[in-house]
């Protein structure tokens, strides 16, 4: 499992997916969690905006990352 630190209380999603580097931009981002192939916290969630704070982690393309700050 990967850490993502961020600096803020939370982080959106579309931009936890860019910082890991498994999507190039925000765009790529909708798309992905549009398509239901992001979880968070062991759930579907398509929404891009979803919030996600410290020791939450998303799942994509068979990679977890925990959010640390």
């Amino acid at each position: 499992m990967k850490e993502i630190k961020i600096k803020d209380e939370f982080i959106k999603l579309g931009q936890a997916l860019k910082l890991a580097g498994e999507v190039n931009s925000g765009i790529d981002a909708k798309f992905v969690i549009q398509d239901g192939k992001v979880s968070v916290n062991g759930e579907v969630d398509c929404r891009r905006g979803r919030k996600l704070y410290k020791d939450d982690i998303f799942s994509y393309n068979g990679k977890e990352f925990i959010i640390k700050n």
